[in-house]
């Protein structure tokens, strides 16, 4: 069912859940993983023109750090890309380079800590992706974490 399986990451503490998840689904298809990080051209271009390399430097150490903690967590081969751009716009042309068969995402990313609905990034890559998108929620530290939304057995 699942051949191909992406895995969008920015390094943050909410996508962690959603690799682990992603890694779970990959183990259960014997899919191929792939895991990128874009490095977000909206944000360079709005900062301050005497710190864009600055920024650009520190965020692709970002991406890349991300990508090894998805290699780290897995137990099969990761295939790795960092892009350039605006994130849901690359994500989802990366999903239909590799053939993806389904995009696994966090729900809230580096800058959507408080934000209570699906983050902007999340939900453009919703609307956008040729194929399926799991969002995966970061569980609050009161919430179990066994598979279940609520805690309850199903």
């Amino acid at each position: 069912m699942f051949d191909t399986v992406v895995v969008a990451t920015d390094g943050s503490d909410s996508v962690k859940r959603a690799v682990d998840v992603a890694l779970d689904l990959a183990d259960r298809f014997n899919a191929e993983v792939h895991a990128l990080s874009v490095i977000d051209a909206g944000e360079v271009d709005a900062s301050p023109k005497q710190l864009r390399n600055e920024l650009e430097t520190a965020l692709e150490t970002t991406a890349d750090a991300a990508l090894a903690t998805v290699e780290g967590r897995a137990d099969r081969d990761v295939k790795t890309a960092i892009r350039d751009g605006h994130p849901a716009v690359e994500i989802c042309d990366y999903a239909r380079e590799v053939d993806a068969d389904v995009i696994a995402t966090g729900t809230r990313g580096r800058h959507g800590e408080n934000r209570l609905l699906l983050g902007s990034v999340a939900e453009r890559i919703v609307r956008t992706s040729p194929v399926p998108v799991l969002t995966v929620r970061q569980l609050d530290p009161a919430e179990p974490d066994d598979g279940t939304e609520s805690g309850a057995e199903a």
